[in-house]
This record gives structure tokens, C-alpha cells and sequence, in this order.
């Protein structure tokens, strides 16, 4: 049973992690690191774990301990890094921006990896150190990594998604207060959303060998990100040209995804309920004329968080991919 640190449990990926790891049946939690929420029992910021766990935050942390998840806010795990070394065996998944792109991959000589399962799962089962996705960048890529990795993307790449209230995290804003969110519909970051950049670099590396030198150009992507009136899940919409057959464009899909535990293709048009609570992506395909519309929907926390990073652990360790993720949808 190796041991497990989370560093900023408070918030909703780290909550839904404890949720997670509580049932793993080959990881245990040792500490959950909070300043603010020191000596306080982990129901108080999530009240549905009592009777669940006795486990109190600290604001201490095991630098021995055997693999440590890092849920702070976007810019902070570099900082917390610096200041609170681990040693050389500790494993690291990391939920924030920090360590996604390419050139900011490095740090005090480690080196993380991407950690998409789907498209990096060799490298991941051999890192020490994982740059975990992000919820919307999770959903895009896996929509388009079939035809990347096939050099189908050549034309522009339209894409409308949206976001439950909890991707935009636990500290509470104007547009996620429920009397401004609830029975309501807007758009934010039009075109310019920071998970593209995630989006588009990792799908130029798809099909190559990782390499500046084999990086594919990619068509331009337009991207809408919307705020939707419901607390959890990513649903989203995206066409393209595709020039061959509804046929051969699934036949591709099945081919990659073969294998993969979490990504499935639908026959049948899908919803958000079909994956919400669980570590599931599904897809669906549809042609009209010349344009390919591919629907991908995810939960936002699990696939698109706290799941996938368990998925990412179970696979450094050499452990079944779905060990500790056989969650059931609340499809009603």
C-alpha cells in the first residue's frame, strides 16, 4: 500500500481526489496539506466525508512519501516546489497549468511528463513526474487526436463547449454565484482560451516523435467556451472538413481508442449524464456534406482532473489503469 500526500485538499479537485483515494484499494493518504485549514477535520470543507474519514488537514508535509498530488491554484505548484523539496523517489502528479507546456516542463532537474493516457501512456507508465490536463484541454484533444495523429486536421477547426460551474473552481465569483448562473447561458475568453495553447502543441506532436523537427502545422482553431447552469461536466461541439466517409472517420476513431478503458465511440448521439461522475469520455460522430461534427463530453473533475490523475498514478505504478475508477453515472 504506497502512501499518498495531497497538497491543497480544500478546494473541488482535491476534494474529489480524497473522495477517490478513500476507496483505492492499493493507495492510502497519509496527509492532505491545507494553511488555512489546518487541524480541521477534511469534512468541514467537504461535508459529505463524515463518518467517512478521521483525517484532519495539516500544514505539514512528509517529504518521503511515496507519490504527492498537487491541487493548488494555477502558478503556485513551482512555488511550493522550490520551497518544499521531496525526495528523489517521491512521484509527483501536478493538477495545475504549471508544468503543461512544453518549455515549462522543467524543474530543479525534473522533467514532466504530459499526462493524457490516450496519447502519452507508454511515457507516462514510465515517469516519475506528471503534468496532468487540463479539463478543457482534455475534452478538445481527445475529440481530435484520431485525425492529428492521421494528418486529417488541414482545415479550420470550429469548436463550441461548454463548462460547469466547478471549472471554475471553489472560491466563489460573480459568474458562478447560483443567482446569476442558475436558468442562464453567456460565453467568456472567445478565442482566446488558455487551454488551446495546451490543445494545439500536444496535438502537433501527434504521430510524430515528439520533436521540434516533426512538429505538424495545424489548421486555426475557434474555440467558444461557454458557462453552463449545472455544477459538473464538459460537453462540446466541433467541426471540420473531412473529406472521406462517416465510415472511415469511425473506423479511425475504434482503431485508436482501442484499448483505451475511458474513451469510447457512441453509435447513438450522447448527453453530459452519460459520464458525469465517472472518469468516461464519450464521443459521437456525424457528417453533413463536407464537414465532420464530433460531440465529446466529459465530467470536468474526473476525466478532466482529479480521475485522470488517478488514472496516472495506477499507471506509473504498474496497476490496472481502472483500479480504484469503476465509478457509476448519475444518469437520473
Amino acid at each position: 500500500m504506497i502512501q499518498i500526500g495531497i497538497i491543497g485538499g480544500s478546494g473541488y479537485t482535491g476534494g474529489e481526489l480524497i473522495r477517490l483515494l478513500i476507496n483505492h484499494p492499493a493507495a492510502e493518504i497519509n496527509f492532505v496539506y491545507s494553511r488555512t485549514k489546518a487541524g480541521e477535520p477534511l469534512y468541514r470543507a467537504h461535508e459529505d466525508l463524515l463518518g467517512t474519514t478521521d483525517l484532519c488537514f495539516t500544514d505539514s508535509v512528509d517529504p518521503t512519501i511515496d507519490l504527492v498530488f498537487l491541487c493548488l491554484g494555477h502558478g503556485h505548484s513551482k512555488d511550493f516546489l522550490e520551497k518544499n523539496p521531496f525526495s528523489d523517489a517521491t512521484k509527483i502528479i501536478d493538477l495545475s497549468t504549471d508544468f503543461r507546456a512544453q518549455a515549462n516542463a522543467s524543474l530543479l532537474g525534473k522533467t514532466f511528463v504530459y499526462g493524457l493516457p490516450e496519447k502519452n501512456k507508454s511515457a507516462i507508465e514510465n515517469a516519475q513526474f506528471i503534468a496532468n490536463p487540463g479539463c478543457f484541454a482534455t475534452a478538445l484533444q481527445l475529440a481530435l487526436l484520431p485525425l492529428a495523429k492521421a494528418q486529417k486536421l488541414s482545415h479550420p477547426v470550429h469548436i463550441n463547449g461548454t463548462t460547469g460551474s466547478t471549472g471554475a473552481g471553489i472560491i466563489p465569483g460573480e459568474t458562478t454565484h447560483n443567482s446569476w448562473r442558475n436558468n442562464n447561458l453567456s460565453w467568456y475568453k472567445a478565442f482566446n482560451h488558455q487551454h488551446l495553447g495546451e490543445v494545439r502543441e500536444q496535438l502537433s506532436f501527434a504521430g510524430t516523435d515528439g520533436t521540434a523537427a516533426t512538429r505538424t502545422e495545424l489548421p486555426p482553431f475557434y474555440f467558444i467556451p461557454n458557462r453552463g447552469a449545472f455544477s459538473r461536466g464538459i460537453f462540446a461541439t466541433l467541426y471540420t472538413e473531412y473529406q472521406d466517409t462517416i465510415e472511415a472517420a469511425k473506423a479511425l476513431y475504434n482503431a485508436y481508442y482501442e484499448g483505451a478503458p475511458y474513451t469510447h465511440l457512441s453509435e447513438f448521439p450522447i448527453d453530459l449524464k452519460q459520464v458525469t461522475n465517472t472518469n468516461q469520455c464519450h464521443i459521437h460522430l456525424h457528417k453533413h456534406e463536407n464537414q465532420l461534427l464530433i460531440t465529446v463530453a466529459i465530467d470536468n473533475l474526473l476525466k478532466g482532473a482529479s480521475g485522470q490523475a488517478v488514472q496516472n498514478m495506477n499507471l506509473i505504478f504498474g496497476w490496472e489503469e481502472t483500479l480504484g475508477l469503476q465509478l457509476k453515472a448519475n444518469r437520473f
